[in-house]
């Protein structure tokens, strides 16, 4: 039991420094003890307009079946003006690989080294740049049709890393520390993944033609036009596997199992303890029971100018409810950690649970007034009126 402790307090500390290293994004969900597949050939869809920006295709890990799956890359409307992407990568933590996820930032930070293609060649971003409120593409790199985006410039980018592995360090990994420049850039203000982008992933965890033990690391959906658009005719679909792939016979043994991830898996069980006898079947208690929210069909009002305008009114209502969601999930997560650390009886054990079951509740009705709010101003002004729910 001596030796478990140890070794337990040995890999968080190998995780702390490694965190520290990173100076980027946090590592999440479970530590895998074999490498992700190489990434997949593919090419990149048409940018369907002005304002996306490319998010690169990454390998993430489904705990619940044991296996890596695809996540296609796909067009992003930045949410901000001036914010960049910093994509997700894998990195060796010392017994296992850990995911760091992607974020929004005025400067893009550290993401392993990893040549993701398209602009993301290992440091920084060659496709494209802000000028004012305007973000301009690289050509060299970037799908763009000239004839509806005008905002392109041609910049020759010599990709000196040619390879396709998609982790940092370990065996075989990329050797690439941060540099000053990215440890800088992880102490900006950051953002997220957008709910479309959180959508877009869990729509490849759910499909099985995206796992890398079906598909071989030839996944069918590679990069899509829009997030979660799978089914589209201008989806694209991998040329070839990075490199050839079988997957362990025994993947489920290759875990080092659930580490704890910030304000998410490290409270107790909804079914662990009887506080929780209180709330009814199918009522969220806490913050990460909530459903994902269901994202506004996009607007279509023939006004190419207003829907882009829609759409970053969309994607910046669902980024702040996104960011919501997770300050209240970590502020319940502690109190639950509080709640073990005191030995806290049932009586008090079922006061937090009601409360947190308040809170979210008023949570989730906070943001579908707003959901409702947003689809009613984006209305034209003659429907207005006539969908108006009753007061």
């Amino acid at each position: 039991m001596h030796v478990r402790f140890i070794r337990t307090l040995l890999f968080s500390l190998v995780l702390l420094c490694m965190s520290a290293a990173s100076f980027a994004q946090v590592g999440v969900g479970v530590v895998v003890n074999f490498a992700p597949p190489p990434l997949p050939v593919y090419e990149q869809p048409l940018c369907p307009g002005e304002g996306y920006i490319w998010t690169p295709g990454y390998w993430a890990y489904g705990d619940d079946f044991d296996d890596y799956y695809w996540v296609p890359g796909t067009w992003v409307m930045a949410p901000e003006i001036g914010f960049l992407w910093t994509p997700a990568y894998w990195g060796w933590g010392g017994e296992g690989f850990v995911f760091y996820d992607g974020y929004w930032g005025p400067v893009v930070g550290f993401y392993g080294g990893i040549n993701y293609g398209f602009g993301y060649f290992g440091e920084g971003y060659e496709g494209g740049r802000w000028d004012h409120d305007r973000f301009f593409y690289n050509r060299s790199v970037n799908n763009v049709n000239v004839t509806e985006i005008h905002n392109v410039y041609n910049t020759t980018v010599i990709n000196r890393n040619e390879n396709h592995v998609s982790y940092n360090g370990g065996n075989g990994g990329i050797n690439r520390r941060p540099t000053p420049q990215e440890q800088s850039a992880a102490r900006e203000r950051h953002m997220p993944p957008v709910a479309v982008q959180t959508q877009h992933a869990q729509a490849a965890r759910t499909n099985p033609q995206q796992r890398a033990s079906v598909n071989m690391g030839k996944p069918a959906v590679a990069a899509t036009p829009r997030p979660g658009v799978f089914s589209d005719r201008a989806v694209v679909h991998a040329k070839a596997a990075g490199a050839p792939y079988t997957p362990p016979a025994n993947r489920g043994a290759n875990r080092s199992g659930n580490q704890p991830r910030p304000g998410n898996n490290n409270r107790p069980s909804n079914n662990a303890g009887s506080n929780n006898n209180a709330a009814r079947p199918g009522t969220p208690v806490h913050a990460r029971d909530l459903p994902p929210a269901d994202r506004p069909s996009a607007a279509n009002t023939g006004n190419p100018k207003l829907d882009r305008k829609y759409q970053q009114q969309q994607e910046k209502v669902f980024s702040k409810q996104e960011q919501e969601r997770q300050k209240l999930q970590q502020r319940q997560d502690q109190e639950h950690q509080r709640l073990t650390q005191q030995h806290a009886n049932e009586s008090r054990q079922q006061q937090v649970e009601q409360r947190h079951q308040q809170q979210t509740q008023q949570l989730q009705q906070k943001h579908e007034q707003q959901r409702q709010q947003l689809q009613q101003r984006q209305q034209p002004p003659e429907n207005r009126n006539r969908s108006k729910p009753p007061s």
